[in-house]
């Protein structure tokens, strides 16, 4: 079969592009891709491990990306059954769900962040109403009619039991994972930094400079906040507080899930501030003007870096942007600089948020 090559990775290429690119020395990042996802790739990192490799997340449990790991792993002169265990950093499908088809071929070990295991639960709970829990979020939100749309376009998936089998091992906030032969091993802390889901987990390397950041600090864009089965009150402030603690932490070079390497993770934790507290205001003044739903609020406000309007965007964009816009508003109403009410709604039945500045 036709083998990527090993090179220096470049911050100015593309970093979707199928290869094995060294990001330091003794790990390697593997573009692995991701069909019909405006992401298109998700980083796995490779670290040299005694006997074979520890990999940072995994991809998405597809053809096509097992296949270009595998190739991947060939170029490094390994295979699947080299790779020793996975270090999952949140539980979403493009991080995880290959590596829970993986262990059962070659026997892996999965580690998964012990935060995560109110989302596994739900995930795994047979009997899980469809559209749960975002239809109850939305409705929340004053999106009825986003839920019925959503409606419309069939049932969800459901997961399959394969691919969401639980960890091997729940890893503990502060927990250090030791990489590498012993006379040369690295040390990864893993610290939790719930916001993107409850339970992310970032690996930072200090002794070498390096963040393993999952989703939680992109170079190019925000995470959503709070994607995840077992909602939490304010997945925004838990975000927040997550970049702050990052911030505080030594600097060092980042390794994100989505986007390439190349930045410092203080740089972009700063913009990544920045832009929630603009985000914040424009938040704030929209509910000034008069709108007092995520849903209304959601519709007055720009979205993505090319600032698309609301109604301009696909179903699955326009969800994410209601949830978005509510955990913006949870944030300024538990700072006391919106009023929350929270009643029936009557034409639906379910809990209306609504605010007033």
């Amino acid at each position: 079969m036709s083998l990527p090559t090993v090179t220096d990775d470049d911050p100015s290429g593309d970093w979707t592009a199928p290869g094995v690119y060294r990001s330091a020395p003794g790990v390697f990042r593997i573009p692995l891709p991701l069909p019909n996802d405006g992401l298109r790739a998700v980083n796995v990192y490779a670290i040299a491990d005694a006997g074979g490799w520890t990999l940072v997340d995994s991809g998405w449990a597809i053809d096509e990306a097992r296949d270009l790991l595998e190739k991947s792993l060939a170029t490094l002169g390994s295979g699947l059954g080299d790779v020793r265990r996975f270090l999952i950093t949140h539980a979403h499908r493009d991080h995880y769900t290959l590596a829970s088809v993986l262990r059962r071929e070659y026997g892996a070990r999965v580690l998964l962040g012990a935060g995560e295991k109110p989302n596994m639960d739900v995930i795994a709970e047979p009997a899980r109403p469809d559209r749960e829990p975002d239809r109850t979020r939305l409705l929340r939100c004053g999106a009825a009619a986003l839920v019925d749309e959503i409606g419309r376009s069939g049932p969800w998936p459901r997961p399959d039991p394969e691919e969401w089998q639980a960890p091997d091992e729940w890893i503990a906030d502060r927990a250090v994972i030791t990489v590498g032969e012993q006379a040369d091993t690295r040390s990864l802390t893993a610290l939790e930094t719930p916001g993107h889901t409850r339970g992310h987990l970032v690996f930072a390397d200090d002794a070498h400079e390096l963040l393993f950041a999952g989703d939680h600090v992109l170079p190019r864009i925000t995470p959503s906040i709070g994607l995840q089965p077992a909602p939490v009150a304010s997945p925004l402030g838990q975000f927040l507080d997550s970049l702050r603690l990052v911030r505080a932490r030594p600097d060092a070079d980042l390794l994100p899930a989505h986007g390439p390497v190349g930045g410092r993770v203080h740089a972009r934790v700063e913009e990544l501030l920045a832009h929630h507290d603009v985000r914040l205001a424009q938040c704030r003044d929209a509910v000034a003007a008069g709108n007092p739903t995520a849903l209304a609020v959601a519709r007055v406000l720009r979205w993505t870096r090319r600032e698309h309007r609301f109604d301009d965007m696909d179903l699955f964009n326009r969800m994410l942007a209601v949830l978005e816009t509510v955990a913006h508003l949870d944030v300024l109403a538990d700072l006391g600089e919106l009023t929350r009410t929270e009643a029936p709604d009557p034409e639906s039945g379910a809990t209306l948020a609504t605010y007033t500045a």
